[in-house]
């Protein structure tokens, strides 16, 4: 009898697939040897389940995304991580972030984590955030604030975090998951930055469904290759406004009668989100006219 299972982690050859409230050890069928087809974390497969927890796997069903970093198959939440204070948020890397997400077909929340330290520092942030239409939660890992939001937030998905380092995303999944128990890295107060801690990708199960990686996803350095005319579709609060713009091809850069720089000066878009999203458009040109 064969099922469909999701692989959760892969090491040395076996591939461990989760199936209901089990877990198989299974071989790859050497069909798939053959044809060189690569499983990847977070796969559906279908697979033979045989006596003792082993089994082969026999398929690989159809990817809905593929992320390189890191290497993990079916995303579709990006949780990402920025603290509020040690250190403080940066909303131009969280933007990267959110555009990363996006391009790659995946829904993105926003988790702001040390609330203890200050929510005040970061409440007209998270309105910006909020009004933009993004799902947006606080949470602290030390007096427990927002960590079942947090949970409702990646019920019945697969998940990677991401965000800067010392931000605290190993304690964040930590207290999503008891028992888990993953290393942690201090931030260093000379930096102003944590040190990466996490080593490998598996998939963890998460206490009333889900699942999440425990290998940080995408990298603030990277940007994904798309045209400037695409970056503002990224930016959700423009869509209300982009087609009251004078011009059908406007960048909402330097263009006469450009519905969304209105917006901006009337406070109805965030002027650092305009900035931002200014910052990213002129390095995307930059891109286009270096590479392509």
């Amino acid at each position: 009898m064969r099922h469909e299972g999701t692989v959760i982690k892969a090491c040395g050859g076996h591939y461990y697939v989760s199936f209901g409230e089990e877990i198989y050890d299974c071989a790859v069928r050497g069909r798939l040897r053959r044809e060189k087809q690569q499983i990847l974390v977070g796969d559906r497969v279908i697979f033979s389940p045989h006596s003792c927890g082993q089994g082969v796997i026999e398929d690989i069903c159809p990817r809905q995304t593929r992320l390189v970093r890191p290497p993990v198959a079916n995303v579709d939440r990006a949780l990402i991580v920025f603290s509020v204070k040690e250190p403080p948020p940066n909303t131009f890397l969280l933007d990267r972030f959110l555009v990363q997400a996006q391009h790659a077909g995946v829904n993105p929340a926003i988790c702001f984590n040390k609330v203890d330290l200050g929510e005040e520092n970061i409440k007209d942030i998270y309105n910006v955030y909020r009004r933009a239409g993004y799902p947006v939660v606080c949470a602290s890992t030390r007096d427990g604030r927002g960590l079942e939001e947090s949970r409702a937030l990646l019920k019945g998905h697969i998940t990677v975090l991401a965000g800067p380092s010392g931000v605290g995303k190993s304690s964040l999944l930590n207290a999503l998951i008891p028992g888990l128990n993953l290393k942690t890295g201090e931030v260093s107060r000379k930096l102003g930055r944590g040190r990466h801690t996490t080593r490998h990708v598996e998939l963890l199960r998460l206490p009333g469904g889900g699942l999440v990686a425990d290998t940080p996803g995408f990298s603030s350095l990277y940007l994904p290759e798309i045209k400037r005319e695409e970056l503002g579709k990224f930016y959700p609060e423009f869509i209300a406004y982009q087609n009251d713009c004078r011009f059908n091809t406007c960048l909402h850069f330097q263009e006469p009668g450009c519905a969304v720089k209105e917006a901006v000066k009337a406070g109805e878009i965030s002027t650092f989100r305009y900035e931002n999203y200014v910052q990213l458009l002129q390095e995307v040109m930059e891109l286009e006219r270096r590479y392509w």
